[in-house]
Protein backbone atom coordinates (compact mmCIF):
# COMPACT_ATOMS: atom_id res chain seq x y z
CA UNK A 1 0.00 0.00 0.00
CA UNK A 2 1.39 3.54 -0.63
CA UNK A 3 0.62 6.01 1.65
CA UNK A 4 1.42 10.26 1.66
CA UNK A 5 2.73 10.86 4.90
CA UNK A 6 2.87 14.62 5.46
CA UNK A 7 5.02 15.65 8.06
CA UNK A 8 3.98 19.30 8.92
CA UNK A 9 6.28 22.04 8.10
CA UNK A 10 8.78 19.79 6.33
CA UNK A 11 6.89 18.35 3.55
CA UNK A 12 5.21 14.88 2.28
CA UNK A 13 7.04 11.64 1.27
CA UNK A 14 5.30 8.61 -0.10
CA UNK A 15 5.72 5.33 1.45
CA UNK A 16 5.63 1.81 0.86
CA UNK A 17 3.95 -0.45 3.20
CA UNK A 18 3.21 -4.32 3.59
CA UNK A 19 -0.56 -4.83 4.79
CA UNK A 20 -0.84 -5.29 8.41
CA UNK A 21 1.69 -2.49 8.79
CA UNK A 22 0.64 0.03 11.78
CA UNK A 23 0.73 3.72 12.00
CA UNK A 24 3.84 3.44 14.45
CA UNK A 25 5.54 2.20 10.92
CA UNK A 26 4.81 4.80 8.52
CA UNK A 27 6.46 6.49 11.29
CA UNK A 28 9.18 4.91 11.51
CA UNK A 29 9.72 5.21 7.54
CA UNK A 30 9.39 8.82 8.08
CA UNK A 31 13.00 8.70 10.41
CA UNK A 32 10.90 9.15 13.54
CA UNK A 33 10.03 8.04 17.05
CA UNK A 34 6.33 7.06 17.97
CA UNK A 35 7.10 8.85 21.16
CA UNK A 36 7.92 12.33 19.50
CA UNK A 37 5.23 12.27 16.89
CA UNK A 38 1.11 12.42 16.94
CA UNK A 39 -0.43 10.77 13.77
CA UNK A 40 -3.25 12.52 12.33
CA UNK A 41 -6.09 11.24 9.97
CA UNK A 42 -8.57 13.45 8.70
CA UNK A 43 -7.77 15.89 11.80
CA UNK A 44 -8.04 13.13 14.42
CA UNK A 45 -5.21 11.48 16.35
CA UNK A 46 -4.88 7.75 15.68
CA UNK A 47 -3.12 5.03 17.74
CA UNK A 48 0.44 4.04 16.72
CA UNK A 49 -0.52 0.09 16.78
CA UNK A 50 -3.76 0.79 14.69
CA UNK A 51 -3.26 -0.78 11.36
CA UNK A 52 -3.29 1.82 8.11
CA UNK A 53 -6.60 2.17 6.70
CA UNK A 54 -5.98 5.34 4.73
CA UNK A 55 -3.54 6.83 2.18
CA UNK A 56 -2.80 10.03 3.65
CA UNK A 57 -2.00 10.86 6.72
CA UNK A 58 -0.07 13.99 9.17
CA UNK A 59 2.48 13.19 11.36
CA UNK A 60 2.73 16.31 14.09
CA UNK A 61 5.92 16.14 16.19
CA UNK A 62 5.39 17.30 19.61
CA UNK A 63 7.45 19.76 21.58
CA UNK A 64 9.35 19.17 24.62
CA UNK A 65 10.85 21.35 26.75
CA UNK A 66 11.92 22.51 30.41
Amino acid sequence: MNVTVDVVGEGAREVTVDDGATYADLVEAVDRSPQEVSVLVDGSPVPEDQPVETDHVQVLRLIKGG
